[in-house]
């Protein structure tokens, strides 16, 4: 069973790893947190997390995934808090910033399996979805799309814990948010697992478009094949398609950074590399010729722009997702003709967003 740390009491957390020493200190907003600092909150969330019965009832292994990521759901407090003009503390953007930093702690620091580290690092990228989803623009389709990518059952667990872990006048109103985001997974059938959609396509058409239910069964007009290489510099890419895709028309940023003699460091001249290689591209699906878009491509940003222009052309849409483990990765670039500055692929890792099921028509993980 894999373990973040045997030692679970806090002084040996607090001496031990810096980012829980940092949580010391930093303040909360007294409106919503009474009890202190984020040191005091996160000791607190983790006791009533124990007293769970739901909790209690979790084998080991996920007992450990929640307990990690309780752990960590406040990392980011500690970069985001600001004290506004009026004296209110705010911390906007924690819980996406901690997702990316736990990511980077638990590849780099605390070498942990990738679907383990994902579960965990999507629980803090969504522990504050239960008390806000009714507020945003399309509940709905944020549910569903949160399903896709965390357990609800486990998020619903953390959230109840990060509420009984504070001193605030509305906790019971708060805990009530809870229950009804609990009705509302299981209205919309995705609270024991994630949610089903009829096929790939409607999936992917569902969350391209806003007017469409989950239950539409969509007819699959696509009529070419693109396949978007997704990873950071070293992880193998040019092998992977080598030795899987050798017959498929290849669309390499690197390759043509080499033709034009462009260096990856080159902003503007990178920016000419894009739109040659969307040229190249945009001539490939108006003949409907299947082929390959390799690059990084390791935030979602970057992916959805291009599946914009692919899905433009009734392609569909398959990301295939690279990684291998952190000295694998250094070494593995080292070795690579067009080696990358050690600070760029650390800044790649901090960046990086493993791609969700919901982005494309296929996602495939590939990971050592």
């Amino acid at each position: 069973m894999w373990q973040f740390t045997e030692n679970k009491q806090w002084e040996y957390l607090k001496q031990t790893f810096d980012w829980v020493h940092d949580m010391h200190g930093v303040p909360q907003d007294p409106i919503f947190h009474a009890e202190g600092d984020v040191a005091t909150h996160t000791q607190m969330v983790l006791n009533s997390l124990l007293e769970l019965r739901e909790y209690q009832q979790l084998d080991p292994q996920q007992q450990e995934i929640l307990w990690t990521a309780a752990l960590m759901h406040d990392i980011e407090k500690r970069t985001t808090t600001i004290i506004e003009a009026d004296g209110r503390i705010t911390s906007a953007g924690h819980a996406k910033k901690g997702e990316k930093t736990v990511r980077e702690l638990l590849y780099c620091n605390y070498p942990t399996p990738f679907e383990i580290r994902e579960q965990i690092a999507k629980l803090v990228r969504y522990h504050g979805l239960p008390l806000w989803i009714f507020e945003k623009e399309n509940p709905e389709q944020t549910l569903i799309k949160a399903s896709l990518e965390v357990n609800m059952q486990m998020l619903t667990m953390l959230a109840r814990a990060d509420v009984l872990g504070r001193q605030c006048k509305d906790k019971q109103e708060l805990l009530y948010k809870i229950d009804l985001f609990e009705a509302f997974c299981q209205e919309l059938t995705c609270w024991e697992h994630p949610k089903l959609f009829a096929s790939n396509f409607c999936r992917f058409s569902y969350f391209q478009q806003s007017d469409y239910y989950t239950d539409t069964l969509l007819f699959d007009d696509t009529q070419t094949t693109v396949i978007l290489m997704a990873g950071i510099a070293g992880a193998g890419k040019d092998t992977f398609i080598q030795k899987y895709y050798p017959n498929m028309n290849v669309i390499s940023l690197d390759a043509i950074r080499t033709e034009l003699q462009i260096s990856p460091t080159d902003k503007k001249g990178n920016g000419q590399v894009v739109q040659y290689a969307k040229k190249l591209a945009k001539e490939l699906l108006h003949k409907k010729i299947p082929f390959i878009w390799n690059a990084t491509n390791i935030t979602q940003s970057m992916r959805m722009q291009l599946i914009q222009l692919f899905s433009t052309y009734k392609a569909s849409i398959k990301i295939v997702y690279l990684e291998v483990p952190y000295r694998s990765l250094l070494q593995q670039n080292k070795n690579r003709q067009a080696v990358v500055p050690t600070d760029v692929i650390h800044r790649m890792i901090s960046k990086l967003e493993i791609p969700s099921q919901w982005e494309a028509h296929e996602v495939e993980y590939h990971v050592v």
